[in-house]
């Protein structure tokens, strides 16, 4: 069984090599590829790309490069549309997420009983880094509007790490080109009526100092893509 990452990259010079890294030494008995989508970087990223095969021998790193930024979900969808995998994971850049997570996040998959597995922040008793309680707020009220919309019980519509047989985003026709493709993704995944699960991870959120990206502004815009995908295809 092979397991796809997808990847979107943008401007992670600092810490990709580190993710890659992490994604191959996570401890699943799982043959997998790894897609990486670039979304323009402009720190330099690229320079890191043409040693990718000396530096991660015998590992299959796909790099895709987009021609101009274009946001995290229109790379998701160029990474999705790569896939060969049976299963797929989204991993960010950024070490927020770590990918010793894979085994519980894959196990409901991996034993039947799931099509789509979310790995929430917000439950279990795994560790989490204290940064922004107003994000926290925000995070907890999108998730909320999305759960009135779709009938879903989840505590973290957000989450980067979402999990899917392969089979589930090959019937999905997405649109998002930015942060609105997480509240497609949910929304879809719910009108589709697959099997969902969900598992605590732990969480390393970054500061802004530190290269976090998303604001209040994304915040705005994901309300409106809860509204749009509860509504229209």
């Amino acid at each position: 069984m092979l397991l796809s990452v997808v990847i979107p990259v943008y401007n992670e010079k600092d810490t990709l090599l580190e993710i890659l890294r992490r994604v191959l030494d996570a401890p699943v008995d799982l043959e997998r590829e790894i897609i990486l989508v670039d979304d323009a970087s402009t720190d330099g990223t690229g320079e890191l790309y043409p040693s990718l095969g000396s530096q991660f021998p015998g590992v299959e790193i796909r790099v895709y490069r987009q021609p101009v930024n274009r946001g995290k979900g229109a790379a998701l969808r160029v990474g999705f549309a790569q896939a060969r995998g049976d299963i797929v994971i989204i991993q960010d850049a950024d070490l927020e997420y770590s990918p010793q997570d894979y085994p519980k996040l894959l196990k409901p998959i991996l034993d039947g009983r799931a099509d789509v597995v979310y790995g929430s922040r917000f439950v279990g008793g795994e560790e989490h880094r204290v940064l922004y309680f107003r994000h926290y707020v925000g995070n907890k009220l999108l998730t909320l509007l999305s759960n009135l919309f779709t009938n879903l019980n989840l505590t973290d519509m957000e989450t980067c790490y979402k999990v899917f047989r392969a089979e589930v985003l090959r019937n999905m026709r997405l649109r998002s080109n930015r942060f609105g493709i997480e509240p497609e993704l949910t929304a879809k995944v719910a009108r589709g009526k697959w099997r969902v699960y969900e598992v605590g991870i732990s969480y390393s959120g970054r500061s802004y100092e530190e290269g976090k990206k998303i604001t209040w502004k994304d915040g705005l815009k994901a309300v409106y893509s809860i509204i749009r995908f509860a509504i229209a295809d």
